[in-house]
């Protein structure tokens, strides 16, 4: 009696149940290579009907064998989600890509419609994207949800093919009504680097769906990192970001930290390994005081972050309700800047939160390289002023000569010259550009560059006169100018202006080794008058304030242009 009664709740319990729609052979280590040896498994996907999921991993799979699993789901029009990661272990490469043909061209045929394309750990390279190239761009995958792609070694040529497909599904997809949303993109460890990555981040911006992007060890410097960082801005619901080990540098690492300013859905943000620096971790840290209100995890650990920039994060993250960890091992700070980040911590009661710091890797020393670099950069200084003096002397011969010659009514209507005025800029040459300076200026410099765009801002401003009001007028309406079309411009990267500006400047160290300018006075009321425009965005009033706060030998000679910056950008930022 007791056994009937178990024999009937079994059954009911089985009827009522979750209904079956997977099939998997994962991690059995089958080696396949013919029909033959897939005869079994085909025979059970056609008799699994409604099948909608099939699981592949840890098994190694030949073309031919391949050909007949398609075969088998070539009717199967509810299939949704492919887990075929590692599946072709000990394959060589040119039999990837026709296998991988053979199973996307049944789904297609099966009029299925994808949500899950894992293909990791393949090792694949440029060849196995194309082997799914034709699959990203059907019907089958106007539904994908989450591409996982890791480990596959796609390189940037693979990088450029992905995201051509991933434009060209959404451009199809947005033309039918269903425009592609993939939530989740997982491509760590595939050598993309900047070209990759830029071309990824199109895709990105394009599609403006993801909630959770995974591109660590990818070998992507600052360029590919803001190209990212833009992307990112249109994809409000993203939660999940990691980009670990790669080398973002302070560029980077401040474009990035614009960037989140647009993300308040961001839980967990993976920056370890990164080389943000203190510029980087300010940045970042002005970003989450100000925003990111359900932030679960940051990871700013390897960054080469000093006590002073990690107190700044630690400042930053105090009333971050949701924070559940604070990674920031491997950084900088020495035995002093781990106790004092660790009694911060502490007494804003978040010491539980911070993770080891055992790591550490000791405060920062100026070895014999900077040193060497520091007497390369002053050497070059010499050069590039002798050179000035040259060039400048020159003209001053050319026009003496000029005018010993009676000048010819050719020369006397010689229209202004703006490549001149850029070259070496004066006031008395801004003022005979006429009227149409601001004009002349503004077709002369190309906006879409961002460095160019920085350095004509400042040629401009180093002529600027506080005591001679047509001077001032002049180098006002220029910048203006030049900036609002900049700001207009679509390309136009505006944390890059703010960066380069900053580097051109002596704030920020660059990377690239660029030589600041001499900052006068000019520089710094030519960029007050900026931030308080309205094309000038305000998300980078914070940046600004956090270099000009600091101490800088760059600034020592514009003492009181520099406190009255100071005043107008907390100002603006108190407005806000």
């Amino acid at each position: 009696m007791a056994t009937d009664i178990v024999e009937q709740l079994t059954n009911s319990l089985a009827k009522t149940g979750v209904e079956e729609v997977e099939l998997s052979y994962k991690g059995q280590g089958r080696k396949l290579d013919d029909a033959q040896s897939v005869e079994e498994m085909v025979k059970e996907i056609q008799d699994f009907d409604d099948l909608q999921a099939l699981r592949l991993e840890g098994n190694t799979i030949g073309v031919e064998a391949a050909k007949a699993i398609a075969k088998a789901l070539e009717t199967k029009s509810k299939f949704k989600r492919c887990y075929w990661s590692d599946m072709f272990t000990g394959r060589l490469r040119p039999e990837i890509p026709p296998a991988l043909n053979s199973l996307g061209d049944a789904l297609m045929l099966a009029g299925a419609r994808l949500t899950v394309l894992d293909l990791s750990d393949n090792a694949f390279g440029p060849d196995g994207v194309k082997g799914i190239e034709r699959l990203l761009k059907s019907t089958a995958c106007y539904t994908l949800q989450e591409l996982r792609l890791n480990n596959c070694g796609m390189g940037i040529g693979g990088g450029k093919i992905l995201a051509a497909s991933l434009i060209q599904c959404h451009k199809k997809s947005s033309a039918e009504g269903t425009p592609l949303g993939l939530k989740v993109f997982v491509a760590g460890r595939n050598r993309l680097e900047n070209d990759g990555a830029t071309a990824l981040a199109q895709a990105f911006q394009l599609m403006g769906s993801l909630e959770e992007v995974h591109m660590p060890q990818n070998g992507i410097n600052h360029p590919g990192v803001t190209a990212l960082a833009k992307a990112m801005q249109h994809n409000a619901g993203l939660r999940i970001l990691n980009l670990n080990d790669n080398t973002f540098t302070e560029k980077g690492a401040i474009a990035m930290a614009q960037a989140l300013k647009h993300l308040r859905s961001i839980q967990v943000i993976n920056f370890g390994d990164c080389l943000v620096r203190p510029a980087g971790a300010i940045a970042i840290a002005e970003t989450v005081s100000e925003g990111l209100p359900i932030l679960q995890e940051l990871n700013l650990s390897f960054g080469e972050i000093t006590e002073e920039a990690a107190l700044a994060v630690a400042q930053a993250v105090k009333n971050r309700d949701q924070l559940e960890k604070l990674d920031l091992n491997g950084n900088s700070l020495g035995e002093d800047g781990c106790k004092a980040l660790k009694d911060a911590m502490e007494a804003m009661n978040i010491g539980d939160l911070l993770g080891s710091l055992s790591d550490d890797e000791g405060e920062p020393e100026d070895d014999d390289d900077d040193e060497d670099d520091d007497e390369e950069e002053d050497e070059d200084d010499e050069d590039v002023d002798e050179e000035e003096i040259e060039e400048e002397e020159e003209e001053e011969e050319e026009e003496e000569s000029n005018d010993n010659k009676m000048s010819t009514p050719a020369s006397a209507s010689r229209p202004p010259d703006v490549s001149s005025f850029l070259s070496f800029p004066s006031p008395d040459k801004l003022l005979k550009l006429g009227a149409k300076r601001a004009m002349l200026i503004e077709q002369q410099v190309d906006v879409s560059d961002a460095t160019k765009t920085a350095e004509a801002f400042l040629k401009i401003a180093s002529v600027y006169k506080e005591d001679n009001n047509d001077v001032k007028n002049a180098v006002l309406d220029s910048i203006d100018a030049l900036l609002k079309k900049a700001f207009a411009t679509p390309s136009f990267q505006g944390y890059n202006f703010v960066s380069s500006l900053l580097v051109l400047l002596g704030l920020l160290k660059s990377e690239d080794k660029v030589k600041p300018v001499l900052v006068v006075p000019g520089h710094l009321n030519a960029l007050e008058h900026v931030v308080r425009q309205d094309y000038f965005p305000k998300d980078n009033v914070a940046v600004l304030q956090a270099f000009l706060s600091r101490n800088n030998k760059a600034l020592e000679s514009c003492g009181n242009a520099r406190n009255s910056l100071q005043s107008t950008l907390q100002r603006v930022r108190s407005e806000g």
